[in-house]
């Protein structure tokens, strides 16, 4: 099951870059550019084939993809080559970039689309991981539901608390548990407590707390049957968790275990989801070098792994396998990894807006400033600029690539030698 488990996130991770990647292909192509390569993963080419113009492959580290559309890079507006510290690397890219172009390929270039379309293309990768999360929430909030204690009994608890053994049996000549002494069976249906209407476990456990130590009478729907019963609740002291600062102290007890099912939540619910991981994310990127700090403690210093923190491909598809390999009910897993399929794709749609070169929301964020400029132009009687020359950021986005894939690099390195894991 946990292989099961890990083979199911590698193939999300994988349907959730190629989708991306489509993303940006299909606009690109609708809008006449040139597209030479589309390509799932990164270093050695281990399949391609090409159809039409696209060379469409698999490569060997499948930690991301691309698209290669000609003509990212515009030519110099003066024709004259670039000056200063990093002249160089601009002129080689804008150098490159006009070698891709074909004869007859001079209209199928990027550069020469319009701000909105521009913002259709580099926008597209990460809408589809947005698709892709809404639907994989759906179907675990909506189709499979969250588990729900409900007011049936699954369970009666045989003895008090305090009487159990560490095996967690009831020892021998132990006091019976209210609930057993009153006559409550498994599969019976607590409508009535102390004279009040319940519907739902969460009802049933506040009239619990809220009861004294004496007779409380209980109604019960049993074989479709109302049986009236008299509990006599005792105060009890529940086991102790390991996690617990506080010393717990009695509290009305009735001793019954409810039975669990599978609610279907609403479509808003998705929606509501969405924003909170949005919230949460934000936090995450805002404190990002923070972070980091604790990635690295955790992986050189022995430091203790922080379980709301950065987590890596293989992090993720860990605990994948550890989710399948849970011993709870199995349509629980199955909800849950579809919880955490929908939490990737959310995290991708948020990472990759990032207006920050060589990620898609700086593409974005270059298309924008493009478009502001013409516009500023038009106001003051200006010639059209021209596109924006991104060859200019290239050093940014060089050093940006190179933190990234450091970080990525931390992130396998400590998702191997201190995993975070679902038990702690």
């Amino acid at each position: 099951m946990e292989i099961l488990g890990i083979l199911f996130l590698v193939f999300v991770v994988m349907i959730s870059i190629g989708l991306h990647e489509i993303g940006h292909l299909a606009p690109a192509k609708k809008f006449g550019v040139k597209v030479t390569q589309y390509m799932i993963g990164f270093g050695p080419t281990i399949w391609s084939k090409k159809k039409g113009d696209t060379e469409y492959g698999l490569k060997a580290i499948p930690l991301g993809g691309y698209i290669r559309m000609i003509g990212m890079v515009p030519p110099a507006r003066d024709g004259k080559d670039a000056t200063g510290p990093f002249a160089e690397i601009v002129n080689t890219a804008r150098k490159q970039s006009m070698e891709e172009i074909e004869p007859g390929d001079e209209n199928k270039v990027f550069y020469k689309l319009s701000v909105p379309k521009k913002l259709t293309v580099m926008v597209g990768g990460p809408f589809m991981n947005l698709v892709l999360a809404f639907v994989f929430f759906a179907v675990s909030f909506s189709a499979i539901g969250f588990p729900a204690a409900t007011n049936q009994v699954k369970q009666v608890v045989s003895c008090l608390p305090s009487d159990v053994d560490v095996l967690g049996d009831c020892l021998v000549g132990t006091t019976p548990s209210p609930a057993l002494a009153a006559g409550i069976k498994a599969g019976d249906e607590i409508v009535k407590f102390s004279g009040k209407e319940i519907t739902n476990w969460e009802e049933l456990a506040s009239a619990i707390q809220n009861s004294r130590a004496e007779s409380v009478a209980i109604s019960v729907l049993r074989e479709g049957k109302i049986v009236e019963l008299n509990a006599e609740i005792i105060n009890a002291v529940r086991p102790q968790s390991a996690n617990a600062t506080v010393e717990n102290k009695p509290a009305p007890y009735l001793g019954i275990a409810p039975q669990i099912i599978m609610e279907k939540q609403p479509i808003s619910s998705v929606f509501q989801t969405l924003g909170e991981i949005t919230v949460g994310t934000g936090k995450v990127l805002w404190n990002l070098p923070n972070r980091v700090g604790q990635l690295f403690g955790a992986a050189f210093l022995g430091e203790q792994r922080d379980p709301e923190g950065l987590v890596g491909i293989v992090g993720v598809t860990r605990v994948g396998g550890e989710i399948a390999a849970a011993d709870i009910p199995v349509v629980w897993r199955v909800a849950t990894l579809f919880n955490l399929a929908g939490g990737l794709n959310m995290a991708l749609f948020l990472f990759n807006l990032l207006p920050l070169l060589p990620l898609d929301g700086g593409h974005a964020a270059g298309a924008i400033y493009e478009g502001l400029r013409r516009q500023f132009a038009k106001l003051r009687g200006l010639p059209d600029p021209g596109p924006a020359d991104t060859s200019k950021m290239l050093p940014f986005a060089y050093s940006v690539a190179i933190l990234l894939i450091g970080l990525s690099m931390l992130l396998l390195y400590v998702d191997v030698v201190n995993p975070v894991r679902l038990g702690g």
